[in-house]
């Protein structure tokens, strides 16, 4: 069995690592020298994007594709760059994953959003996500191609959690009364890609998620008692302070629900809540 990304990296890494005991290989785009070295490196075989014949060849080779990059004002990147080499190569993967968000569904005052909630996204970012889930269905309609739709939210993980920042002097408690926000476990994400591989449905839209929303105040105090760390002072909120991806961050809150992951691909997350997902990072050397 064979997978293809476009866009490799903390998300596709983490897949491929949960299939390569079962005998997958990888294969994953590259745009220079430097990128080609970084997936030899883990095993991964590069591909180069100005090469059509070689995508085509990948293409066709590939039983699972995942298109992990973020739309650009374009759309999304791989559509224009896999379109042409997929056809010429007459690849029928057995299932084609696209990461979207949940910021697709914009700010619902802390409410609970599912997959057939209505789209409201509020930041340019969101909005291309929208166009390209569009896209991307639309594409997997018309050639007949099982393309499916992954919803996400903050992704953390060994490397990329609240111990990261703690540790540099970059966490912040911002107090948010009734924000909250959704997240998910990198090795989580990896597990429900994998159980959408094993029952591909053409068209099918799943939020990737764990059980307990939370305030990101909340999640920081946790990691910082967990490292013997005073947590950072809480601080009001002000968006005019706040980066532009902080400042969209804030702006919206949302509860996320994951059951349709669970009863349509029999997944349940290994990390339910921030709680365990950081206790496991902290326990490997995270």
């Amino acid at each position: 069995m064979r997978l293809f990304v476009f866009g490799y990296g903390f998300s596709a890494r983490a897949l491929a690592r949960r299939l390569a005991p079962q005998g997958w290989t990888v294969a994953a785009t590259f745009r220079d020298e430097g990128g080609a070295a970084r997936l030899s490196a883990e095993g991964v075989e590069p591909i180069p994007l100005t090469d059509p014949d070689a995508l085509a060849a990948a293409m066709g080779s590939a039983q699972a594709v995942l298109i992990t990059a973020p739309p650009t004002a374009q759309g999304c990147p791989a559509l224009p760059a896999l379109a042409r080499p997929m056809a010429k190569a007459g690849a029928f993967p057995d299932w084609i994953g696209y990461l979207s968000t949940t910021g697709v569904y914009g700010d619902r005052r802390g409410g609970w959003v599912f997959e057939q909630s209505r789209l409201a996204a509020q930041s340019m970012e969101g909005a291309r996500r929208v166009g390209a889930e569009r896209d991307w269905l639309e594409v997997g309609r018309g050639m007949g191609l099982t393309v499916t739709i992954h919803r996400l939210p903050g992704i953390y993980g060994p490397g990329r959690s609240a111990f990261d920042r703690l540790r540099e002097g970059r966490a912040r408690r911002v107090a948010a009364p009734g924000q909250v926000f959704s997240r998910i476990h990198v090795d989580d994400l990896a597990t429900g890609l994998e159980a959408s591989i094993v029952r591909p449905r053409a068209g099918g839209i799943y939020n990737l998620c764990d059980d307990e929303p939370a305030p990101n105040s909340q999640v920081v105090a946790h990691a910082a008692r967990l490292l013997g760390m005073e947590p950072p002072p809480e601080e009001a909120l002000d968006l005019d302070t706040l980066a532009p991806s902080a400042r969209r961050f804030y702006a919206e809150t949302k509860r996320v629900s994951n059951a349709l992951a669970k009863a349509e691909l029999g997944w349940r997350p290994q990390y339910p809540t921030y709680r365990e997902g950081l206790a496991a990072i902290l326990a490997a050397g995270g």
